[in-house]
């Protein structure tokens, strides 16, 4: 008898585990997409641009945000990005030494008359300060020697760049030397560019910060950060700028004001000047137009879900991250959020399953979703507690017909 009960009860849990709940349907005060800029409110001299916002991921502006460009120095974000991995996994200390090699000397050194930081040729160079130089001063020579150093040659160290490139998701990106100098296969996108500030900015945020230093000076000689966000009071602390002749000047910058982070690319400007200006105008357009509000915390309590079989009837719900919502300033009404899950959901159950989805939506349209998880453990219920919930969705069903 109890055997046959117990298929009896696991028939009606696949039967009846089909439907669709909606456990909550909230106002909320925010979304992540903002409508479309109205023509003409504003626009940029470069002929690439891109405004993301940090949290939320929501595209602010774009203008060829997908066309392929040379990104010149702006590679050595990538040098940056392999060179950080090094250290954080323990293969790279800050406090080791790298060789500058002749050949990093005379391509990116003084001899170049390019950017450097003119370490001599064959001296012993700290990590720390090459990456400094790199990230400071846009050193060719730093960032050739942090290459050899690492993977024996530039073309060695290119691979390594492209491999990690795709691993965070620079599907159209190329890199084909850690200076961004001409003569090798260079390219990316605004797109790839934002993937990589981001990674930057979440993975590595020690060896970020080098990038909103203001100077830095090396054997004896001084200079500026060539970054002109820093200079602007809009809270800029990174990330690097970029120029050649067949790609224009181009920038990478991300700012911070409150809680908000923004980060912006432009790619083709026809002046350093343009360039900056630019740069500046998106990200004050995007902290004035624009903010970060943080709805739920993560772990904190949506609803609660139904149970199939289970000690409890229900199981509460929570997001297993922080939910941010880009909020478009002064539209906040039409907004409303509800967690969507197939259930009931049969125990027993872990915490921290993944069972549905926070759906988020502006006057009808979706916006953003995010998923939810079981905030607890819920044991398998007595017999009898089975049998109960068995019959109750049985019932249901029947009603449903």
């Amino acid at each position: 008898m109890r055997a046959r009960l117990e298929r009896w009860l696991d028939t009606e849990s696949r039967r009846w585990t089909r439907w669709v709940a909606a456990v909550a349907c909230l106002a909320l005060v925010a979304a992540t997409k903002p409508p479309a800029t109205a023509p003409g409110t504003i626009d940029t001299k470069a002929d690439v641009a891109l405004l993301v916002d940090g949290a939320s991921g929501a595209v602010l502006f774009a203008k060829n945000a997908d066309k392929s460009f040379v990104p010149a120095s702006l590679t050595k974000m990538m040098t940056v990005a392999v060179a950080a991995r090094e250290v954080k996994e323990g293969r790279l200390s800050l406090d080791g030494e790298f060789t500058m090699s002749e050949h990093a000397w005379r391509t990116g050194g003084a001899p170049s008359r390019t950017s450097s930081m003119f370490a001599p040729v064959n001296s012993k160079v700290r990590i720390a300060d090459l990456f400094r130089g790199i990230m400071i001063q846009s050193a060719n020579d730093g960032a050739i020697a942090m290459a050899e150093g690492i993977a024996g040659t530039e073309g060695a160290f290119s691979d390594v760049m492209n491999r990690q490139a795709q691993e965070i998701g620079m599907t159209a990106s190329h890199f084909g030397n850690p200076s961004g100098l001409p003569g090798a296969d260079n390219r990316t996108t605004a797109r790839d560019l934002i993937v990589l500030a981001k990674y930057l900015v979440r993975d590595y945020p020690d060896i970020y910060k080098i990038y909103s230093e203001r100077e830095f000076t090396y054997n004896k000689i001084r200079q500026l950060n060539r970054n002109p966000l820093l200079n602007d009071g809009i809270g800029a602390d990174g990330i690097k700028t970029g120029y050649l002749k067949e790609s224009g000047y181009n920038l990478v910058g991300s700012a911070v004001q409150g809680s908000q982070r923004l980060y912006v690319v432009i790619g083709g400007a026809p002046t350093d000047k343009d360039r900056g200006e630019d740069a500046k105008k998106l990200l004050e357009w995007g902290f004035r137009t624009f903010e970060t509000v943080r709805i739920y915390q993560a772990g904190e309590a949506l609803g609660a879900a139904t149970v199939f079989g289970g000690a409890a009837n229900t199981v509460t719900i929570s997001s297993p991250t922080d939910v941010d919502i880009l909020v478009p300033r002064g539209n906040r009404d039409k907004l409303r959020a509800r967690i969507v899950y197939t259930g009931p959901i049969k125990a027993p159950i872990e915490k921290g399953r993944t069972i549905g989805r926070l759906y988020v939506t502006n006057d009808d349209k979706p916006v953003v979703d995010y998923p939810v998880v079981t905030a607890e453990a819920v044991p398998l219920g007595t017999l009898g507690r089975r049998a109960i919930d068995g019959t109750r969705e049985l019932l249901i069903g029947l009603l449903r017909r």
